[in-house]
């Protein structure tokens, strides 16, 4: 159900992975507004194909079923916003998996509980007794999250209607073991044993159980599942069904989808997988073996009982490899022999570096082991803070007073806070004794506070900023905004986090203009709030200090490759691809700059080898190997005993600040589910539902037999151009390093890159240079899936709506969803060859319609 429920609120605060440098824009925003008079569905981002909701927020798909001819989509729903609250189910139906009616709400929050991700059935035999055999009942099964206690449980509501209104079982819950992560029942009913199966989660111990019930009401305990796979953050969302193997229906697997946050393999959200038996009882996934790393040269395994030559800094590290955990720290675990570098001494506040002495790179790869926090580097951030900029201050909030500056509303209060408001983390550097704080009475309240009008006659405004990630680019924000001539020029926002940090406008373009500064804060969810301090104008431009653990590879002075932990302390490995940086000097800085949750790094076994080493996150199954691909579940008696999956297409990471209006959030292109046999494994493959191609609006335009080489360029078939299409694309393989297709393309160089590196087998999407990117640190990024070549051939296909992009490369067994939020304007589709010659043997593209057409 993946929400950002209380627990998971309270959670992040102690364990916060943010990034150091704050969301700042330096051009107006106005752009990406929409004007009140917007017609629904015609806004800047709004998916033509994909499902949205008309307004509010929405994640999770929910209770998905087809009953009489129709495809049912309930969905975690906000109907009171933007942003996460109020979870309620949504609904939407469709003949066809592909055209979407938004039906009234479903399932309504009310004073007690809120209503979480679950699913839903067709009580053919009325065991429930909701209904008759006549006019069977649907029933939802869901997890009612109760407000005042964070339990959940597992709760019913059933319908006599088609889903048009729906009655919640005086009886709930009908699952309760007193459990806070306890969620997300996926029901089925399971014909051997004529009873109910619950596939459920319990979250934070990673591990899925299995109940068995007569009528839906009465459960028992039928066997667990886990800890196995990928573990690095909670499971969510289960799923279990069975298919065959390559089409054959006397060879059926089953597979067990477990959705995971953070811990993904593009990082973040994203989907498990295990394929194996399940007995009616018990779920048994296929042993993997067990793994055994590339062999090499080890160049630092800690087993001394000082550092050897690597120097450090600060307290962090202590003088020595700690044996194990430290005091107050959980069992450390995955650390070979019987030392570690660990920076946990004297706890999450102390802060250091480990270095290595310089050394030559000789090997292709640098594998470690490394565990701790998920903080990572971030370019352009300092060690150690600097000196306070000097310049004209326009606000220290010392004094006991705003001075000149108006407040609205009631968030800040009638004066500074003076530090940490009460059930508020700890909050920390700023600098005095003052600040503006927005948490006055909790995240709920709200206003604004703004200064009087200056002179912008410095190039720099530097300041110090914390709390929540809601920028300016939509209605409920918490951000610090600079206006000139009352038009938002620049914002900034705070990154979940309540250790404050600079951030700086360059506001040189701005020269002699008068402007005011405005502290925003319109959210009352989670992080709704701001910590700001200190705005100076100034010569210099303050530089942000770094908030990182994580273990760094330095080439000529810069960080060129990170890794951090997964917020536990068990190490699992890790590598770095040295290939670039062959003959040069480098050095390892292992760094905890933390002060907050998970402040801390581990690490162990350096060896340079041949091969790169492989963690727990790369050997696991990924259904998808995207960003934006979580909470995937299946559809129950669709028609010809298909399965159709749906995934909510966004990641926790950033769900809360991308940047759209009045919605927030997208559902997948429903997907058909097969095992297939690659590679000489049994693998989850998927490819679009078939019905898609209903929206195809004209014959495609085409292209064949082109070559390039070393370069881009347009794809004319004519020209092709567009925000919709779905491209079918097959190469082949040259001399090329890497090769494929630029979409979204346009003025600035903005472009989506849907590429094949031959030189590693694996497809990727770059979207670093895509659109709209700044909005969070963890959103730009190259996304990869390994997929061998057929008979030297590498077949795509590539859809693309105005804020996403699915690939599904060769027969599905590879597939990268990921977001993207490019300029309208950029609708240019580019052939490219990087270091060699690739051949595109033929592409067809083709328009698509709206899926409310």
């Amino acid at each position: 159900m993946s929400p950002v429920h209380a627990t998971r609120q309270a959670r992040t605060r102690l364990i916060a992975a943010v990034a150091t440098v704050c969301a700042l824009s330096a051009t107006p925003l106005a752009p990406r507004a929409v004007a009140a008079d917007t017609p629904p569905y015609t806004e800047t981002y709004r998916p033509q194909f994909h499902f949205t909701p008309q307004k509010n927020w929405m994640n999770d798909p929910n209770g998905l079923v087809y009953h009489d001819g129709e495809y049912h989509l309930f969905y975690q729903y906000n109907p009171g916003g933007n942003s996460w609250g109020n979870m309620s189910w949504g609904h939407a139906v469709s003949k066809d998996l592909v055209h979407w009616q938004e039906l009234p709400l479903a399932l309504p929050h009310d004073d007690e509980e809120m209503v979480f991700s679950g699913s839903a059935v067709i009580d053919r035999d009325n065991t429930t007794g909701f209904g008759t055999r006549k006019n069977p009942p649907m029933v939802a099964i869901y997890t009612s999250h109760h407000k005042s206690t964070g339990r959940q449980a597992q709760s019913l509501a059933y319908s006599t209607d088609r889903g048009r209104t729906w009655t919640k079982y005086p009886g709930n819950p009908v699952l309760d073991i007193g459990s806070t992560e306890f969620r997300d029942p996926k029901v089925q009913w399971y014909a051997p044993t004529r009873s109910w199966l619950m596939t459920v989660s319990l979250s934070t111990e990673h591990k899925v159980r299995f109940y068995s019930s007569r009528n839906l009401k009465d459960w028992n305990l039928l066997s667990e599942f886990g800890p196995e796979g990928a573990t690095g953050g909670v499971w969510e969302c289960p799923d279990l069904f069975p298919l065959p193997v390559d089409g054959d229906e006397n060879n059926v697997k089953w597979v067990l989808v477990v959705n995971i946050n953070p811990g993904g393999i593009a990082g973040g959200s994203a989907a498990q997988y295990f394929v194996g038996d399940f007995d009616g009882k018990k779920f048994t996934a296929e042993d993997k073996g067990t793994y055994t790393p590339p062999a090499g040269t080890v160049v630092q395994d800690f087993e001394s009982t000082d550092f050897g030559t690597w120097t450090t800094t600060g307290t962090a590290f202590g003088q020595g490899p700690a044996a194990g955990a430290l005091d107050g720290q959980g069992a450390v675990g995955g650390f070979d022999g019987n030392g570690l570098a660990n920076s946990f001494h004297t706890g999450d506040p102390a802060t250091g570096t480990l270095t290595s002495p310089a050394f030559t790179v000789d090997r292709p790869y640098l594998n470690f082991k490394v565990g701790g926090g998920r903080h990572g580097h971030t370019d352009g951030t300092a060690l150690e803070r600097g000196p306070v900029p000097e310049g004209t201050v326009l606000a220290d909030f010392e004094g006991g007073s705003y001075g000149d500056w108006t407040a609205t509303g009631d968030a800040f209060g009638t004066a500074p806070a003076t530090g940490t408001l009460p059930g508020q983390q700890q909050v920390s550097g700023y600098l005095g004794d003052g600040l503006v704080n927005t948490f006055l009475q909790g995240d709920s309240t709200t206003g604004t506070l703004t200064s009087p009008e200056f002179t912008l006659d410095k190039p720099y405004i530097d300041f110090l900023i914390g709390g929540g990630t809601h920028p300016a680019s939509y209605a409920d924000r918490t951000a610090v905004e600079l206006l000139v001539d009352g038009k938002v020029v620049r914002s900034a926002t705070g990154t979940d986090t309540e250790a404050l940090n600079w951030a700086a406008w360059d506001v040189r373009d701005l020269a002699g203009h008068k402007a005011r500064i405005r502290i925003v804060d319109d959210n009352t969810g989670g992080w709704g709030h701001i910590n700001v301090d200190h705005i100076v104008l100034s010569d210099t431009r303050a530089q942000p200090v770094s908030d990182a653990t994580s273990v760094d590879l330095i080439v000529d002075g810069h960080v060129v490759r990170t890794a951090t932990g997964t917020n536990s302390e068990t190490l699992d490995w890790a590598s770095f691809d040295l290939r670039p940086y062959a003959g040069k000097e480098a050095r390892i800085r292992i760094v905890d700059m933390n002060t907050g949750g998970w402040g801390h790094i581990l690490a162990d076994r350096f060896t340079t080898a041949d091969a790169p080493a492989q963690s727990a996150v790369q050997r696991a199954d990924w259904a998808d190997h995207g960003k934006d691909y979580y909470a995937a579940v299946s559809w129950e008696n669709a028609p010809g005993g298909k399965r159709y999956m749906i995934g909510w297409m966004n990641n926790w990471d950033y769900a809360g600040a991308t940047p759209t209006t009045p919605w927030r959030g997208a559902q997948t292109v429903p997907r058909e589910m097969a095992l297939r046999t690659v590679d000489g494994r049994i693998r989850l493959t998927s490819s679009p539902v078939k019905s898609l191609t209903s929206l195809r609006e004209s014959a495609p335009a085409s292209a064949a037999g082109v070559t390039v080489t070393n370069t881009s360029q347009p794809l004319t078939a004519p020209a092709v151009t567009g925000q919709a299409l779905d491209i079918e694309a097959t190469f082949s393989l040259k001399d090329a390093e890497r090769f494929g297709l630029k979409v979204r393309t346009g003025a600035g160089g903005e472009q989506t890159v849907i590429g094949y590196d031959a030189t590693t087998r694996e497809l990727y999407v770059d979207r670093t240079r895509s659109g709209a990117v700044d909005f969070h640190s963890t959103f730009p990024g190259v996304q990869r899936a390994p997929l061998q070549p057929k008979d030297g051939k590498v077949k795509l296909r590539i859809l693309v709506d105005r804020s996403s992009v699915e690939v599904f490369g060769g027969n599905g067994e590879a597939v990268i969803t990921d977001q993207i939020f490019p300029d309208p304007d950029s609708q240019g589709v580019q052939i490219f060859a990087e270091n060699g010659s690739a051949r595109l043997d033929q592409a067809r593209v083709w328009h698509l319609g709206s899926y409310r057409d």
